[in-house]
């Protein structure tokens, strides 16, 4: 099991898409902490109950709540696979619970976004309620204006998503996660690469990185 690491503040919407398209393009597993947590929400189950108010107040799950999910995931991944982890770790002590599991620390790619740019692309952002699909009203909009393409659900801005709510987590970013970057630097598995290349750019440059 080795393990590529995509860190970014929260919100830079892109660097997820471009992890998306290098998994695909790369036979990368890419395991995002949003979507597990999302799910486990959807699915009812013991974590998600506990997660859901957390994330409702646009606040972050804690360490070992989130970092259980993470941990099952590898324990369940079998065979010569790379794991891509998008949105863990978050913090120190989450990069320190990853790195108790054994698992092999390939790189940790820095998608590097400006705040100005962060809060200008969550504004924009949109999800379809039943299907899950993701838009941006600029950069990715639906064939029809609040509409999802794929089940012709209204699309909504979720709770998280609202400006006053990114501010807050920028904040919490740069006090907490931020020092990752001088963590894996440190270690000599920092990369960094200019989150602002739209998508595609975006997804070839992390797989160089990488």
């Amino acid at each position: 099991m080795k393990i590529v690491i995509l860190l970014g503040a929260p919100g830079s919407g892109k660097g997820t898409v471009a992890a998306r398209l290098a998994s695909e393009n790369a036979n990368l597993k890419h395991v995002s902490s949003g979507d597990l947590l999302r799910g486990a929400v959807a699915k009812g189950t013991e974590a998600g109950q506990k997660a859901k108010a957390f994330m409702e107040a646009g606040q972050l799950v804690p360490d070992e709540l989130i970092a259980q999910m993470i941990k099952d995931v590898i324990a369940e991944t079998e065979g010569d696979v790379t794991m891509l982890l998008d949105g863990f770790p978050r913090n120190v002590k989450q990069a320190d619970i990853l790195a108790d599991t054994g698992a092999e620390i390939r790189s940790a790619v820095l998608l590097d976004v400006p705040d100005s740019i962060i809060q200008d692309r969550i504004a924009g952002r949109r999800t379809c309620p039943k299907c899950k699909a993701g838009y941006h009203a600029k950069d990715l909009p639906p064939k029809v204006e609040g509409i999802c393409d794929h089940c012709g659900t209204a699309l909504v801005i979720r709770k998280d998503d609202n400006p006053e709510t990114v501010k807050d987590r920028l904040v919490v970013y740069h006090q907490q996660t931020e020092p990752l970057i001088a963590y894996y630097k440190e270690k000599g598995l920092l990369r960094v690469i200019d989150g602002n290349q739209g998508p595609a750019n975006n997804a070839k440059a992390f797989l160089a990185a990488m």
